[in-house]
């Protein structure tokens, strides 16, 4: 039975005053204005460099996946400097303060005249090294900015309400709702109200806002210091991750023991909070790490004298864990590429295609389609939730309908169609571009195509319900999977798989780039894109999908859920796995 009182604590620890409902109000507030600014920043990017810096769409491209793929990079070693020396306060205070000082170093970009190129340039005038040392130095504190937020946020949030408690667990739960809610309104106002502002009126305003809400976001989250919890930081599990391989590596060549189970040092602190896993067969030569040896010293309370030779069970078991995860993790890294590819060219398509509101005069910014993906998900999410996990309840048993991995592979094969119709649909643009009357010519020198722009509304809702299943289900895989002493470093796993798919995008749009200019077809992305061949770069990386699909199914078939011991097939341990997160 859970206890009822509030801030009940062991009698030798000092009193922990929750003041979770009064905390709530300045870090969701903090994380609205703060997410407000950077998506405001981030989303029209591609647009920024090529219109004011002068840069070409490829180098621009390149340009952003690079910062894409830092900025998700980063909350790897932010969630290790957070865990180990400087606890989530510190982090997420020092990070607000730095994202703010970005935003600000790239408004002045736009502001001041002598901070990029002249208007009046030629296109292909591009920045000086000057102008382009300051502009990525307001990117890079941005980089260091979300290194700090991004792992420490939801976590900081959650510190705030006693876990041990009814009222505790149902104030995370709501801060959890209101964070993604938040996010997803962020999202939708950024990509309309901020990008139109940019687009339509001024950069130099519609850099403003942004740097303007990031400011009234950090002053909320100070604001509101006296009521957080501030958790000390208790070391990061990447040194217990480092001790297991440097011990198992010290042993390789002892050989394991007949009956493991009983052989094996299986020391659990009295302290720890981890759920003990039980040990698996897979990765046996890592179980060598928990030989005890003639040399191995036992300490009073039953831990290793040298944590460095001898390891338990217990943290074998956890770096089981994320090596199971891994091959998991890696077959997002293809898909999200597909995605991104998307972001970043559906603006240069957009540009050269009718974007007039029907009859009326008004025409969308070309970054603002980036909101449909948002409006498919958001109108998913609760037909998903009410009609379809209950149908296939009726017909699998399973609590949240299918398995966490069948979800991602689904959202795989969702990854696979986007990218797939936005080759046709590019295809269908360029055909009437080069056969029928166009409507002018766009900013970068291309002819504007009589096709309507909502035909890009099509690849946008699939690549939503990409995020619906694969993007969500992995959010939720890793959140379980992981040990519970590893949530920040899960929360950052996420991040890093679309780091990772940011530095492929840039090196692909390279590499094809190179290739295409010597082959008959010619330049495949060129400036005007009615001059190249987009259409068959998507269907490359469509291509890719299919064969990133079968790697996943591979994966999939051999992975074996937490706590199922290794030896069960994974629908075995689903029961434990699959009540559905649909916030996430």
């Amino acid at each position: 039975m859970e206890r009822e009182e509030e801030n009940v604590v062991p009698t030798d620890e000092p009193a922990i005053n929750y003041q979770g409902v009064k905390a709530m109000p300045f870090i969701i507030g903090n994380e609205a204005f703060e997410k407000l600014g950077t998506i405001g920043i981030s989303s029209n990017l591609a647009v920024y460099l090529t219109s004011v810096f002068h840069m070409k769409n490829v180098t621009a491209a390149t340009l952003v996946y690079i910062i894409g793929g830092t900025t998700n990079m980063a909350p790897l070693i932010g969630a290790f400097l957070s865990d180990s020396y400087f606890g989530r306060y510190k982090t997420l205070a020092f990070a607000s303060i730095s994202s703010l000082l970005g935003m600000t170093g790239l408004m002045l970009t736009a502001a001041i005249s002598k901070l990029h190129p002249p208007h009046c340039a030629a296109h292909d005038t591009g920045p000086t090294p000057w102008q382009l040392a300051f502009l990525l130095a307001g990117f890079s504190l941005q980089a260091i900015g979300a290194g700090g937020i991004r792992p420490c946020s939801l976590a900081f949030g959650a510190d705030q309400f006693d876990p041990a408690t009814k009222s505790g667990k149902r104030g995370i739960r709501s801060f959890f709702n209101w964070y993604y809610f938040t996010f997803t309104f962020a999202v939708i106002i950024s990509v309309t109200f901020i990008i139109y502002v940019q687009s339509k009126i001024s950069w130099v305003i519609g850099f403003l806002i942004p740097m303007c809400l990031m400011f009234i976001g950090c002053a909320l989250f100070f604001l509101g210091s006296r009521y957080y919890v501030k958790v000390k930081p208790e070391g990061s599990p990447l040194v217990s991750v480092a001790q297991v391989m440097v011990a198992a590596t010290k042993k390789r060549r002892s050989k394991l023991p007949d009956n493991m189970q009983f052989n094996l040092f299986n020391y659990i602190p009295s302290t720890s909070n981890t759920s003990k896993l039980p040990r698996t067969d897979q990765f046996r030569f890592l179980d060598k790490a928990a030989i005890v040896t003639s040399e191995d010293q036992i300490t009073s309370n039953g831990s290793a004298a040298n944590p460095w030779k001898l390891c338990s069970v217990q943290q074998v078991e956890e770096l089981k864990c994320i090596a199971r995860i891994l091959p998991i993790w890696a077959s997002a890294i293809i898909a999200h590429t597909a995605i991104i590819q998307q972001q970043t060219f559906l603006v240069f398509q957009a540009l050269q295609s009718d974007r007039r509101l029907g009859r009326s005069s008004f025409v969308v910014p070309a970054a603002s389609y980036a909101v449909f993906p948002m409006l498919t998900l958001a109108m998913w999410i609760p037909i998903y939730d009410k009609v379809v996990v209950p149908s296939l309840r009726k017909l699998t048993g399973k609590e949240g309908g299918i398995t966490l991995l069948q979800r991602i592979g689904i959202g795989l094969v969702f990854s696979i169609l986007s990218v797939l119709v936005s080759g046709l649909v590019e295809e269908r643009r360029r055909n009437l571009a080069l056969t029928m009357p166009t409507l002018g010519i766009a900013p970068k020198g291309g002819a504007i195509s009589s096709m309507s722009s909502l035909w890009l509304v099509s690849q946008l809702a699939l690549a939503g319900m990409f995020e619906a299943f694969n993007v969500i289900g992995q959010i939720e895989f890793y959140y379980k999977e992981f040990p519970e002493n590893m949530s920040s470093i899960a929360g950052s796993f996420f991040f890093s798989g679309v780091a990772c798919s940011s530095y492929l995008s840039g090196f692909l749009i390279s590499v094809v780039h190179r290739i295409s200019l010597r082959a008959r077809t010619g330049d495949w992305m060129p400036e005007d894109l009615n001059k190249g061949r987009l259409d068959y770069f998507y269907y490359l990386i469509s291509a890719l999908g299919v064969l990133n699909l079968g790697y996943f199914l591979v994966c999939a078939k051999w992975y074996r859920y937490k706590g199922s011991g290794g030896n069960t097939p994974h629908e075995m341990a689903v029961q434990t796995n699959q009540s559905e997160n649909h916030l996430v």
